[in-house]
């Protein structure tokens, strides 16, 4: 396939900056064909969230049939589903087969600390959708909720990588960016099976960030629908979004979002 389908199911961030609308212009820098279904809109900015309303798990249901039924995914990535219901609905089309290779960005919680799911979302998230994905991606507050304990460092990194690879059947990379220091980024990624290695890259000094992890969910799944295995894609993705905070520019007064022109060459600063 010239252009690889991929789908994300995630939530709509108004400013571009995260959830669907950043996964999308993920897709088309790695030449892929993007599709999206809502699982929730936002009302937000760079600066924080003001609200979340929900869309009906039904609705989630409709969108991801009718998208299964023309246009079957090679890879699909989930985002924030803000539902219990919305991460069961996910997990029914997961097992069958019908969204491909599955990425899990188990989104909880905004760059600005606004919850972006509803308590009992966890449990379903846990419980249903993990067993179905090929690769996990939480940073350290998640992977310490995944997990019921604190994950802080990067020793904490590593165990909890490998608890969720053997757990779950799946890649975990558990994200760095949030541990203490101004010193290198250490992520952890544990294949099943295997001892967990530290892959490290630069910090680049924002004052905040936006969208690095829906960026990074969405390159990965971008190159798996590719072809490429999960340790290439990983390392594809974890330098597509360096670069993309490397040339980060300010859209508002917030957080800088990741600049997704950053793999055509363009700096988009002007």
């Amino acid at each position: 396939m010239r252009h690889p389908r991929v789908l994300t199911i995630a939530g709509s961030d108004p400013s571009g900056g995260a959830g669907l609308q950043a996964d999308l212009k993920v897709f088309h820098a790695f030449r892929c064909y993007g599709m999206a279904a809502v699982t929730a809109l936002t009302a937000q900015n760079t600066v924080g969230v003001e609200g979340v309303h929900g869309v009906p798990a039904e609705f989630l249901e409709r969108q991801i049939a009718v998208l299964v039924d023309d246009c079957p995914p090679l890879a699909t990535k989930t985002g924030m589903l803000f539902s219990a219901a919305a991460a069961h609905v996910v997990a029914r089309w997961a097992e069958r087969g019908a969204l491909g290779v599955l990425v899990v960005d188990p989104v909880m919680v905004a760059t600005s600390g606004d919850a972006l799911v509803e308590p009992d979302a966890v449990a379903a998230i846990r419980s249903h959708l993990l067993p179905c994905a090929a690769v996990i991606t939480p940073n350290l507050p998640e992977a310490g909720v995944l997990l019921g304990r604190a994950v802080t460092d990067a020793d904490h990194a590593r165990a909890a990588a490998e608890d969720l690879a053997r757990e779950y059947g799946a890649v975990a990379v558990v994200k760095g960016g949030d541990a203490a220091g101004t010193g290198p980024i250490q992520d952890v990624v544990a294949h099943p099976g295997e001892a967990a290695a530290s892959r490290t890259h630069v910090r680049v000094p924002l004052p905040a960030t936006h969208g690095t992890g829906c960026t990074l969910s969405a390159a990965i799944a971008a190159c798996l629908a590719r072809g490429l295995d999960e340790a290439c894609a990983i390392d594809l993705a974890t330098d597509f979004v360096v670069a993309g905070l490397q040339s980060a520019f300010a859209v508002g007064h917030g957080a800088r979002p990741v600049n997704h022109f950053a793999a055509s060459g363009v700096d988009g600063a002007a």
